[in-house]
């Protein structure tokens, strides 16, 4: 299963991200993908982190998800929307949000941030919780392509240092991970948390991020990338706007969890 995942710097207008990521997924479709992922925040990094509630929608409706299942259904490809900001029952917070839209333009799984980003350290300092609402429920999914079904599991940027929210969703062939890494933490950490996540689970991890120099003034540190099973990274794009893409190869799981059953060992 050829996949794609896109790498941007999203900025302040709602609008002009949204062309970037409309452009990039169509190039995807194009050169044959089925499945493409788009980072988190793809849609807004605005200048206060109270503004992606002014960019809000009600699950089901909205301008945003509008042109995202139409996005899927004209490219005909699988969609994972990175995320989109998603009204609460709190007015201050909103759901930061994975939508995974078919290819008939349908959203097929939802999945709600559950770890909230907090970080401090002199003038870097960031805490998601001011204006976001705290998911509680893992996410799966499911797609047959050719003669392979394939499960997915979804995860969100600092998910990624929860080793057991990945355990909890069982046996999966593909972790999805939309980011959007700040460059200090990304530096060290990054790539591997990405490669232990794919060791321990014996799965591909394929993971879209933010990479770059933003309006706001954030730095983001990128390398969006595929992590093979084996925990080999097999494509990668450091820095800048741009598409990864990769293979997915159903065969190479069950080699690697054949010759090493370390999930049947649990």
């Amino acid at each position: 299963m050829k996949i794609a995942s896109i790498q941007m710097v999203s900025g302040c207008s709602l609008e002009q991200n949204l062309a970037v990521a409309t452009k990039f997924v169509q190039e995807a479709a194009q050169a044959g993908s089925v499945l493409v992922v788009l980072p988190e925040y793809f849609c807004l990094l605005g200048k206060a982190d109270e503004d992606k509630l002014k960019i809000q929608e009600s699950f089901g409706s909205g301008p945003i998800q509008d042109h995202l299942s139409k996005l899927a259904f004209q490219n005909h490809v699988f969609l994972v929307a990175g995320t989109v900001p998603l009204s609460s029952d709190n007015p201050n917070r909103v759901w930061n949000t994975t939508l995974v839209f078919s290819p008939q333009g349908q959203v097929i799984a939802r999945y709600d941030k559950i770890h909230l980003f907090s970080f401090s350290a002199g003038a870097e300092s960031y805490d998601e919780s001011v204006t976001l609402q705290k998911g509680s429920t893992c996410t799966t999914w499911d797609i047959q392509h050719g003669n392979d079904s394939w499960k997915f599991g979804l995860s969100i940027c600092y998910d990624i240092r929860f080793p057991e929210q990945y355990r909890s969703m069982g046996t999966i062939d593909c972790h999805i991970i939309p980011a959007a890494f700040t460059y200090t933490t990304g530096q060290d950490h990054w790539e591997i948390l990405l490669r232990a996540r794919a060791i321990e689970n014996q799965s591909y991890v394929v993971a879209s991020a933010q990479g770059g120099t933003h309006e706001n003034g954030r730095k983001t540190w990128g390398h969006s990338m595929v992590v093979d099973p084996w925990g080999k990274v097999i494509s990668e794009l450091a820095q800048g706007e741009g598409v990864v893409y990769s293979e997915l190869q159903k065969k190479q799981i069950i080699d690697i969890r054949t010759k090493l059953p370390a999930l049947l060992h649990r």
